[in-house]
Order: C-alpha cells, then structure tokens, then sequence
C-alpha cells in the first residue's frame, strides 16, 4: 500500500487527494496519524504533500485541480502557463470544474461542464486543450494579450485535433468569441502565400508524409492547371486557401470551377487554410495518410 501511494505522488508531483488514499487502503485515522507524524502535509483541505513541504509548480497546479473535485482541470491563465506560451504572475491558481465548490485560497475557480474534447492531460496535469484555453483567455485578455497568446501558441505549433476555430464556433456566445474571431482573422489575412508553402512543407517533413509535387501543372477538361500540390499516382490534389489570394468572389468562384473539372477528370482535391495547419496538424496528417493510401 505504501508503494503504491508513493508511486501515486510520484505521478501527481508529489500530492495526493484523502479520497485517493482511502482507495488505497489508508483509513482516515491512519490519514491522521500521517498528518502528524509529518508523513503528510496540509496543502489544502482534503489534498496533502507526501513526504515534503515544498512544492514545485506542476505540484502546487496539480494540488489545486485535486482540490477542484470530480472533473476539475487547470485552466485559463495557470493553463496558458502549463502549455508554455503565455507567463502569469497571478497567485491564484485558476480551474475549471463541472460543479459548484467551497472557496479555496489561492484557487480561482471556473464553472464549465467541459466537453471530452476539450480536456487533456499534460505533463501529468489535467488541463484545457490550447484551443479551449486560449478562448477561456478572450475572456479575460486584453486584444493585445490575446495576440501574443495566439501567436506564441502558432509558434510553438500547440495545435490539437479539435481547431480553435471549431472550439469557437461551438461556444458563439461566450465572452470574448468576437474578439478572438477578429484576430483569428486578421492573423490568417496577414500570411503569405510563401509563408503558407513554406508551413505546409514542414508540416510534411513534421510527420514523415511523402513530399508533393509542388506548383504542379495537371490537363483536364481541355486545360491546363497549376496546383499547388500534387500526389501523381494517387491523383490527389492538395490546395493550399490563404486569404490573401482566396477570398474574393473572383477567386471563390474561380476556385470551385476548377475543382468541378478536376474531379470530372477524376483528381481528388483537398483544401486546407494556415489556421487548419495551426491548429490540427495532427489530425491533418492522419487524414492525408488515409488519403494517400498509408493508413
């Protein structure tokens, strides 16, 4: 029982829930008896260090999510924190949980039934996927603060399979929404295409997918086509939608004529925008797999 509670802090450095040491086996007068032997010490009620008074950060975030109950999360700034693309010298360590709890110093708590997608687990902490922590963040950064968030999360490619634009999207009436929507736009409308090319190509060499023809020129329906991409023998065609150079109606309508008769021909085509690449990359990569036919 010992080892196991051992190996318990171990994984949650260094902390420990009381109802997690019952399931082990530890009854709660031996709990005190811990607790006053020193074996145990106080963080907050309910949640203890094993063995030790001082806690690391990841150990003092993840006493907190312990201390938040059933479903608790680390969130909105302590989140940003955790992920590395945003510094806080807030106190208050921030989560989010499903349900109504008692006030804890130093815990600023959120209410939010979240949805699976839009947890994870990092670094051994349970805590909002970037997507879902950077729109808990529009609500309480300034624009200026929430750009840098975003761009420094671009940077870093903390991307997850659920976008921050369908996170967005699923939450339209949350404070901060337009704000975030406004610079999501603005962000895209700024990339190159050479910049766009140039993300995409890492992207490929990133998860080990084979490299395309690129600027490629295809004959369909009396024709001649340049694409952006292309997988010849699985005649597959890959376009790569920046704003910059797709967003008037010429160029929508332009875009979808070519499509038709590139299908007609009997190419598959793909789109993908900058945001796309940011923000799934992963789930990207696993769809152009099954689409090359490597899955």
């Amino acid at each position: 029982m010992e080892a196991a509670i051992a190996a318990l802090a171990e994984r949650q450095h260094g902390v420990v829930a009381r109802v997690q040491l019952v399931r082990l086996g530890l009854g709660h007068k031996a709990i005190d008896s811990w607790l006053r032997m020193g074996r145990l010490h106080l963080v907050h009620r309910g949640v203890y260090a094993l063995g030790r008074r001082r806690l690391t950060l990841e150990g003092m975030w993840m006493a907190a999510v312990l201390a938040g109950g059933p479903g608790a999360v680390l969130s909105h700034r302590s989140a940003a924190m955790l992920w590395g693309f945003r510094r806080t010298d807030r106190a208050l360590i921030e989560i989010t949980a499903p349900a109504c709890g008692r006030g804890r110093a130093g815990i600023e708590r959120h209410r939010s039934a979240l949805p699976p997608d839009e947890v994870t687990m990092h670094r051994g902490i349970p805590v909002t996927t970037v997507p879902r922590t950077l729109l808990d963040l529009a609500a309480v950064l300034s624009p200026r603060q929430l750009a840098r968030a975003l761009n420094e999360a671009e940077v870093l490619r903390l991307g997850d399979r659920l976008s921050l634009s369908a996170v967005v999207e699923r939450h339209p009436n949350r404070q901060g929404v337009p704000a975030i929507r406004a610079l999501m736009e603005s962000v895209d409308a700024s990339v190159t295409r050479r910049e766009l090319e140039k993300r995409f190509l890492e992207f490929i060499a990133d998860f080990g997918l084979p490299r395309p023809e690129t600027n490629a020129h295809i004959y369909a329906g009396g024709r001649w086509f340049e694409v952006d991409c292309l997988w010849r023998s699985q005649r597959l065609v890959l376009e790569l939608d920046g704003r910059a150079t797709h967003a008037t109606h010429a160029a929508f309508e332009n875009d979808r004529l070519r499509d038709r008769i590139l299908q007609v021909a009997g190419w598959r085509i793909v789109r993908i925008t900058w945001r796309q690449l940011q923000d799934s990359p992963a789930a990207m990569a696993e769809d152009l797999r099954a689409l090359l036919g490597l899955a």
